[in-house]
């Protein structure tokens, strides 16, 4: 054989071989290698993190570079960082590290300026971010900073290629989004290789809520040669413990290390709210019993839990930008919210009492408000992982026994008066309808009826508990304008229905009649002469000058971080109802409408109107902040559903994309954003959340081939339900006809123990409308004025 053809020869046996080693690759490809952690982090709050957590993670570990304030933390396009902080859950911050060497500085130094401080410049093209690891090399100091955790411990390796003056800062007053004053903070020298301390947070102190102590643990794998610190008075030397009183004072410590070149200093941290002895318990159960020093072992533990908790569901697609979007929105619905319970189940309750839980393995919960999760959250927690909404009702349900009262954003476990209504009364009440029900059923039904008839009030233990309008509420039948938000009415209204269906199912008649009727009460606020909700005062009439982009507010007088025009179709429960108030012509014009006009503004006011409340109220269509984010889902009420298709999928492919920059325009919100695209992408949703007796879902446009749902056989009797959609693409995005199990599927919805059951949902895709499917007397999904 010629030596050229041997050579050809050899050239193609290689590119075979090279070949078939990236179709492995590529085959080999789980859930979690599609997560995108940095997506989404321009523009980002505190919660929106790249680094390192478990699910609901207490300690999330994870680099800051932005100066404190609305939004702090990371920044993309800040190209240095501070350090390396352990918290990152609403409201809460504390405990940063950075690795250091040459001249000692124990100031942060600023954005635009990192040589003021210890900061250092980095580059992306040599950071990196998976689920469960974080890496990034430190221009300044030449160091390789590499981050992995469990849930309540930290662990990070530090490469040194320079090791002059080799030391590791560790900052207790860090900029954070929601500042904090530190109080009596204390780092104490245990050993040449151990370290401990705590500080006294109070965040948010004019809403009177949110005091912690932040304990933790930290040890090296490596002897350091000084332990030193710093306060207000100065820096100090070869101390054994540094303290900085009750004066809201700067406090800091750094050890210093003895190096060769290449030489890795491994740093754990166990952190707790109860105390030290926490903090060391959570580090010894969860990082040395199990891995020791073993970085790679830790790492592989948390790619793996987060890898069985993304397969629940499996997608299928040959557009591998949407599997990564799935995936990474699945991966932010799971992880912003955070566990504030030890390793045996000791937490801080709002007395700052300590507690222990029956159950270890059933956490309690932290995190911002329940506002509108029916529309997100709720879905997804009680579709793929039950387990999980047991929890976390569980947890609730512990709050309440402890202070008296259901909790709308239990943050570190304190009482806040975050937001508006109650809306963990629809996350009860729909994991009772699904039949997740391990927790005491009387008591929960107990603590939403309370909450529902109990006029809110300031907490004696710090924070505001309850409803703040529902007195004027039960005496007007509304909220009156000059008493606070008039979308009150709408938020109250949605819950007292959530509250009539769990009592129709416990049989409580009385009950279910009563709410109900208080359910109606959406139609109070409806104005007949200008067609949509308006602002009515105590005297019954409606406040003159009506405009629909009008009087967006916070917790003040006119629609909660809204317009007239979104909140006139806040209606959940009852748009049979809403319908008729409108007219059916109008609804689908108005809405049309609307979405052609925010389309222009990837449906998102934040996108060109800089965080104002304002901004929250000047378009019609605004899926980046959560009153209207059913707004798609309308048109299967109003016999349009393809409208629906439509506009379903317009929102998945312009407001959600990829990328730091593109990946949401507006405030995800630890997992709701993330939520509505995964129950969405999969061509689902719950326009009720889920809290109706028989609870039902709604078909919009499904994005993928095929979806495999593999159901918790712990509260679900069926295997796995599979979503196969034919003839799917981004231009085929409308139903043609569906079957549901074999049978012909001519509605847009159908049951959840349909689903649950196991089964397939088969849909034929097109690229134009088929009007007559999902169109019906009876075709359109159930309402509370069409039901008994």
């Amino acid at each position: 054989m010629p030596t050229s053809i041997k050579i050809i020869k050899v050239q193609l046996i290689t590119l075979l071989f090279l070949a078939g080693v990236i179709n492995h690759s590529y085959a080999q490809q789980e859930p979690v290698d599609y997560v995108d952690p940095l997506s989404g982090t321009h523009d980002s709050r505190w919660m929106m993190f790249p680094g390192v957590a478990m699910p609901f993670g207490m300690v999330k570990l994870s680099p800051d570079n932005e100066r404190r304030g609305w939004k702090a933390g990371y920044e993309y396009d800040v190209e240095n960082i501070t350090g390396f902080s352990h918290v990152h859950s609403w409201t809460m911050a504390g405990l940063l590290t950075m690795p250091t060497n040459g001249p000692l500085k124990v100031k942060s130094g600023e954005e635009d300026n990192p040589d003021l401080g210890y900061r250092s410049r980095f580059s992306h093209e040599r950071e990196t971010a998976t689920p469960g690891y974080y890496s990034v090399y430190l221009d300044d100091y030449k160091v390789k900073a590499e981050l992995t955790s469990t849930t309540r411990a930290g662990f990070q390796r530090y490469t040194f290629d320079e090791v002059d003056s080799a030391r590791i800062l560790i900052d207790l007053q860090i900029d954070s989004e929601y500042s904090y004053e530190l109080f009596n903070g204390h780092i104490t020298k245990i050993s040449d290789t151990e370290i401990e301390g705590f500080s006294m947070h109070q965040s948010l102190r004019g809403a009177g809520y949110n005091e912690y102590i932040l304990h933790w643990v930290m040890r090296f794998n490596k002897p350091f040669s000084s332990f030193n610190g710093w306060t207000r008075d100065g820096i100090q030397y070869n101390v054994e413990k540094m303290f900085s009183g009750w004066d809201h004072s700067d406090i800091g410590a750094f050890v210093q290390f003895d190096l060769q070149k290449g030489d890795q200093v491994l740093v754990q941290t166990g952190i707790s709210l109860v105390s030290i002895e926490q903090a060391r318990l959570n580090m010894e159960k969860e990082l040395v019993e199990p891995f020791g020093w073993d970085f790679e072992a830790v790492r592989k533990n948390a790619r793996d839990t987060w890898n069985d908790l993304l397969k629940v569901i499996e997608v299928e697609t040959k557009n591998e930008t949407d599997k990564k979007k799935f995936y990474t929105n699945m991966y932010r619905s799971y992880v912003g919210r955070t566990i504030w319970s030890d390793v045996n189940g000791k937490y801080v309750d709002m007395y700052e009492k300590v507690r222990e839980l029956e159950d270890p393995a059933s956490p309690i919960y932290g995190g911002d408000a329940f506002w509108n999760t029916f529309w997100n959250l709720n879905q997804l927690w009680t579709l793929a992982t039950p387990e999980i909404a047991n929890s976390w009702v569980k947890s609730l349900l512990e709050i309440y026994d402890r202070g008296g009262w259901l909790t709308k954003g239990p943050t570190g476990i304190e009482y806040s008066s975050i937001m508006v209504a109650s809306h963990e009364v629809p996350l009860i009440v729909s994991a009772y309808q699904k039949g997740i029900r391990n927790y005491d059923i009387d008591k929960a039904y107990e603590a939403i009826r309370h909450v529902q008839t109990t006029p809110g009030i300031a907490h004696k233990a710090g924070g505001f508990v309850g409803n703040r309008q529902l007195e004027e509420y039960l005496k007007y039948g509304y909220v009156p304008y000059e008493a606070g938000p008039s979308s009150n009415t709408l938020e109250y209204a949605f819950d007292d229905w959530s509250v009539s269906q769990m009592a129709k199912s416990l049989g409580k008649k009385e009950d279910y009649e009563y709410f109900t009727k208080r359910a109606y009460s959406y139609k109070n606020q409806w104005d007949k002469s200008v067609g949509y909700m308006n602002l009515r005062m105590a005297d019954g009439s409606f406040k003159p000058d009506f405009h629909p982009y009008c009087c967006t507010t916070f917790l003040g007088s006119g629609w909660c971080e809204g317009n007239a025009w979104q909140y006139s179709w806040f209606v959940p429960h009852d748009l049979a109802g809403l319908i008729e108030l409108m007219g059916i012509d109008t609804f689908n014009q108005r809405l049309e409408a609307g979405f052609l006009k925010s389309k222009e503004w990837r449906f998102n006011s934040e996108f060109t109107h800089e965080n104002s409340l304002l901004s929250m109220g000047v378009l019609p269509i605004n899926h980046g902040n959560q009153p209207n984010m059913q707004a798609a889902y309308l048109f299967n009420y109003s016999g349009k559903p393809w409208l629906t298709q439509k506009w379903a999928r317009e929102i998945m492919d312009v407001y959600y994309g990829l990328g730091p920059a593109e990946g949401w325009p507006g405030d995800e919100d630890q997992g709701q954003m993330g939520a509505w695209y995964v129950m969405s992408s999969m061509g689902l949703f719950e326009m009720r959340g889920g809290a109706e007796q028989r609870p039902v879902y709604e078909i919009g446009s499904p994005v993928f081939d095929k979806v495999t749902i593999h159901l918790d056989n712990r509260y679900y009797p069926g295997k796995t339900f599979v979503i196969e959609t034919v003839n799917n693409s981004k231009e085929n995005k409308y139903i043609q006809s569906a079957t549901l199990d074999g049978k012909p599927l001519n509605k847009p919805w159908f049951y959840h123990d349909e689903l649950v059951d196991g089964g397939t949902l088969k849909i034929i895709m097109g690229a134009k409308p088929n009007t007559s499917w999902g169109v019906c007397k009876d075709c359109a999904p159930p309402s509370m004025s069409q039901e008994k």
